[in-house]
Parts: C-alpha cells; sequence; structure tokens
C-alpha cells in the first residue's frame, strides 16, 4: 500500500514530534455517489460512532456544471440523507432521512443527552436567513424528534451547524455561527442548555469579530471545563484555521494559533484519539485539491507535519470532513469529493492509521 505520508516543509507554527510509526493512508471508499448528482458537506450535518458503526449526514441535489459556486441545481429540490457504515466505514448504505421538514417549535425539555444511542444534528436554513433548528435522536439515527428552535440571541442570524458536547443528563454545550454586527457573516460563539434543550444561554464570543470571516466551529474537550475549537476563516483571498482553547466550560477562550496557514478555505475536523492526541483533517482547495491532516501531541499547542491523505481532487468543490476512530485506532475521515470540474460530486471515505508517538 503506498504511504501517502509526506514530510512538507513548516510552518512557523509547527513543530515536530517524535513517532514510533507515521500516518499511514489505508484506503479511499465511496460512502455514496450517484450519477448527475451533487452530494456534499458533511461538516455541517454531523457524523456520529457507537464503536464501527458510523452514520454521517450530508446534502444531496442535482449537479450543475459551472465555473463559480458549488456545483448543485439550487432550482431542483435537495434532500438531506444519511449513509451508515456497520463495519467502521469499509461499506456504506444510503437510507432516508425521517427528519421534519416543518417549521421548528419550541422544545419541551428534560431530553436526556446521556442516553446510549443519543445524537444531535443543529441545521441553518442557510447564512442569509435568521433562525437555525436542532433534531434529537435515541436511536442511532432511525428516528428524530423536532425540529426544536434555537434563539437567535438578537442577531440578524445564527447559521448552526452540528459541533456540541454532552456534559451531563441535561447539559449540553453547542458551538454555532452568528452574524456580525453588520449582519455579513460571520463569528463563532458557544451556547449552553442545562435543561435538555427547553431554553439556551450565550455564553461567550469565542473570537473577536473579524474583517473576513470567523465561521464553523469544531471542537474537542480536553478536560471537564477545558475545550480545544477550531474555527474555518477568511480574509480577503486568504483561507486559514485558527485555534483557540477554554478551561472555563466556554465563558472566556484563549488564541493558541494558527495550525494550518492556507486550507483554499475549507472547515476543520477535530477529534481526539484515545492516546490523547489531537487531529486536525480539512479539505484542501488550492492546487493539488485533495484532503490534509495535521496531528498535536500537546493538546494543540504544536503540531507535526501536514499529512496529504488525498491530492487527487479534480478542482476545488471538495471538503467538508468529519472524522471518527474505529475500535481498531483506525481513522475514518469522511467528506464530499469530485474527480474532475464536470461530474458529479459525491461523498468519500478514507480510512489511515494515526501512527503512534514515541513513548
Amino acid at each position: 500500500m503506498k504511504k501517502l505520508f509526506c514530510l512538507l516543509t513548516l510552518a512557523a507554527w509547527t513543530a515536530p514530534f517524535a513517532v514510533a510509526a507515521p500516518p499511514t493512508v489505508l484506503k479511499n471508499v465511496t460512502v455514496n455517489r450517484e450519477m448527475g448528482r451533487f452530494a456534499g458537506w458533511p461538516a455541517n450535518n454531523g457524523l456520529w460512532a457507537w464503536g464501527d458503526e458510523i452514520v454521517v449526514g450530508f446534502i444531496q441535489g442535482w449537479f450543475k456544471n459551472c465555473t463559480t459556486g458549488h456545483a448543485v441545481d439550487e432550482t431542483k429540490p435537495m434532500a438531506y440523507l444519511f449513509a451508515r457504515s456497520l463495519d467502521g466505514g469499509e461499506t456504506w448504505q444510503t437510507e432516508p432521512s425521517t427528519l421534519a421538514e416543518t417549521a421548528p417549535v419550541d422544545c419541551p425539555g428534560d431530553i436526556d443527552f446521556t442516553a446510549p444511542d443519543f445524537v444531535m444534528t443543529l441545521r441553518m436554513i442557510n447564512s442569509e436567513e435568521g433562525y437555525s433548528r436542532f433534531y434529537c435522536s435515541t436511536d442511532r439515527c432511525h428516528t428524530w424528534s423536532g425540529p426544536y428552535k434555537l434563539p437567535t440571541f438578537d442577531r440578524k442570524t445564527v447559521s448552526a451547524r452540528t459541533d456540541y458536547q454532552v456534559l451531563g443528563p441535561h447539559d449540553l454545550i453547542a458551538f454555532m455561527t452568528a452574524a456580525k454586527e453588520n449582519g455579513h457573516e460571520g463569528r463563532p460563539f458557544c451556547t449552553r442548555t442545562t435543561d435538555g434543550g427547553k431554553t439556551w444561554e450565550f455564553v461567550s464570543w469565542i473570537a473577536p469579530e473579524p474583517a473576513g470571516f470567523a465561521i464553523m466551529p469544531s471542537t474537542v474537550r480536553l478536560g471537564p471545563e477545558s475545550f480545544l475549537t477550531a474555527i474555518r476563516r477568511e480574509e480577503g483571498e486568504n483561507g486559514f484555521i485558527d485555534l483557540y482553547q477554554s478551561g472555563d466550560t466556554g465563558k472566556t477562550w484563549q488564541y493558541l494559533g494558527k495550525p494550518v496557514d492556507s486550507t483554499g478555505s475549507n472547515p476543520p475536523a477535530m477529534i481526539r484519539l484515545k492516546d490523547g492526541r489531537v487531529v486536525l483533517s480539512y479539505g484542501y482547495r488550492e492546487t493539488p485539491f485533495g484532503l490534509r491532516a495535521k496531528i498535536s501531541a500537546d493538546d494543540g499547542k504544536t503540531w507535526g507535519e501536514e499529512i496529504l491523505l488525498r491530492q487527487d481532487g479534480g478542482c476545488w468543490d471538495l471538503g467538508y470532513p468529519r472524522i471518527m476512530q474505529r475500535s481498531d485506532g483506525k481513522l475514518v475521515n469522511v467528506y464530499y469529493y469530485n474527480d474532475a470540474p464536470d461530474q458529479e460530486r459525491y461523498i468519500a471515505a478514507t480510512i489511515w492509521d494515526p501512527g503512534t508517538p514515541e513513548k
């Protein structure tokens, strides 16, 4: 199996760390692909895992070949779908959504976030419309309750994607994006419910208001009150990733730096491995188009070399990953991809070994 681990010139903030075995790409698999269709954006919709059972949400529309913007025909219907794997991402089956596409209602509260098969998906209408909503499942995404209202916290829009951490039976913290003061996208914040989803408290802004945008947090929990969140940033033509840490359950945040200098504008996906390391993955929308990752052995203070998971994409319209770790320690990155600009977009997964740190 060809190893696609490439040692590149390190960015100023990147620090090497010793490993006993380097990361290795094992295989790429197709999750959902249909000729003439557009399938995309797992980062918006969520990925959940129970051992080696994995479910990912994504949007499917109709492919439209175009030179600018996403290659989806916005004049035709788009559907929210799931794909499920029972063997750690080796094979997948697409399932129709049972999410009710109705106006959101008030949540009655008392949802048990610690139920063994509980998951939540947070969804926005789009970045230009005001409200977002959430759904809950207690049977591994087979059936859902909701949609339930999320507050806008006096902002023009709240753009919720699926990024949350369960703190207790009725206690959950979620990480979202709100409009800036001028109404444009966007600034990240965190919000918390302590009554099972009935009410939500604004906790804090994660980052200062940017000139461009700061959106799409991806968060891992480092300790009882400690969180690490990666933010998709864009300033002018430059797309990159910023990193923040909180030690007081989101009340305040410390800027840790820029782990990725350039993504071509793509959101991050983070996971904390069983051995304590943190993996950050992201789509790469510059030539060569593909999927990349970095690993930190010190809770995000420094990062190892960039790992080239894929570099065979046909154009920039790809990425939006999510990531999980299997029972055997291997990682499954799920994202959307393309082989050529004039071909359909599809959901794919890369299975890879993160290697082992030197003890």
